[in-house]
């Protein structure tokens, strides 16, 4: 009798696994209402339940997708919205502009091209140099180097939205565009120019130079803290290559110190700047240091991105090897050291 009633319930058991469908795939548990309930990431057609013979694949906030009751937006979805599900493997399959294992962020345009690097919206950036947007005007003076990045929460595509970042020489929204080198139009008519009032430079007839003009204060309004201390500086040409001075020694006396800042801007590699007059004023400890820079080369003609002042410590494993201007002032309720353009030259 013991052995009848095992056979029975065997028999039984049989009947019961076998009554759900396709017996779960083997990707879930049949229970006793012969319904499959399916081992995570496992299912049919998207859905949890049936016979659990299909894959599930990556959820991403939605691209795009149909309000709710309540007006909101971007809730997850498969495959983000931006991309078929191969439910064999369990892959999103993308929509050309697309990629990632649910298709979460954008694809930049045909790779940059390979002249440039594809970033996140949050990590793009203001400018191109430093003081293109701490250009010296109340609340944004300071020194630095590259572009300004910003820290606002750009919701939810922050880390999702990509574009091109071009290489040096290259522009164009897919970097696929060569930048050629510019200067000024031989031909060309200045606005308001009046050739009888103004004295240009020595060889270009009116033409007017560019200065920038660099003003460092040390934190305890003492210039002579500078002394023997060392900087570099940073030069962006027209096609956006960087190009970093040796390190250049402070000096007390002016006419040296003027001498090396110049000999270092001349020394920069492919003669990026082929001819600049530098001068210093250092008389006046609150005025801080006063340095002019007039590009007068024929390279150097018309609008320059503003120079950027390495003033931080490199020291061992760094380059240039430099001891930084350590007194330099960083905080203070008056005006920072900057970087201005304190004569536009003639033509932009």
């Amino acid at each position: 009798m013991k052995n009848l009633i095992a056979v029975s319930l065997a028999l039984l058991v049989g009947f019961t696994q076998a009554a759900c469908p396709n017996q779960c795939s083997g990707h879930g548990t049949c229970g006793v209402d012969e319904v499959c309930t399916c081992y995570p990431g496992w299912g049919t057609g998207g859905n949890a339940g049936g016979d659990c013979s299909q894959r599930f694949c990556p959820y991403e906030l939605a691209w795009v997708d149909n309000p709710t009751r309540d007006g909101d937006r971007h809730r997850y979805a498969e495959c983000a919205n931006k991309g078929t599900c191969d439910r064999d493997d369990g892959e999103c399959e993308c929509f050309p502009g697309y990629e990632g294992k649910a298709c979460a962020r954008q694809s930049c345009p045909n790779d940059c091209s390979g002249h440039g690097t594809c970033e996140y919206m949050k990590d793009l950036v203001f400018g191109i140099v430093y003081n293109e947007y701490y250009d010296g005007s109340t609340g944004f003076s300071g020194l630095g180097v590259g572009g300004k990045a910003w820290s606002h929460d750009y919701s939810w595509d922050q880390e999702r939205a990509r574009a091109c970042v071009c290489d040096a020489g290259w522009m164009g929204l897919n970097c696929q565009e060569r930048m050629c080198p510019y200067g000024n139009d031989v031909m060309d008519v200045i606005p308001l120019f009046d050739e009888n009032l103004l004295t240009g430079m020595t060889g270009y007839g009116n033409e007017v130079a560019q200065v920038q003009t660099v003003t460092l204060y040390d934190a305890d309004l003492d210039n002579t803290n500078f002394d023997t201390k060392t900087f570099a500086i940073q030069f962006t040409s027209k096609l956006n290559e960087t190009y970093v001075t040796q390190p250049i020694m402070w000096d007390t006396t002016d006419s040296v110190l003027a001498g090396y800042i110049e000999s270092s801007l001349k020394k920069l590699p492919n003669k990026v700047i082929d001819d600049v007059d530098v001068t210093v004023d250092s008389a006046i400890n609150a005025n801080g240091v006063v340095i002019d820079v007039t590009f007068t080369g024929s390279a150097v003609q018309g609008k320059q991105h503003k120079l950027e002042i390495l003033q931080d410590e490199c020291e061992q494993g760094c380059t240039p090897r430099i001891s930084g201007l350590t007194n330099i002032r960083t905080f203070s309720a008056a005006t920072l050291s900057t970087v201005e353009i304190t004569t536009p030259g003639s033509h932009n």
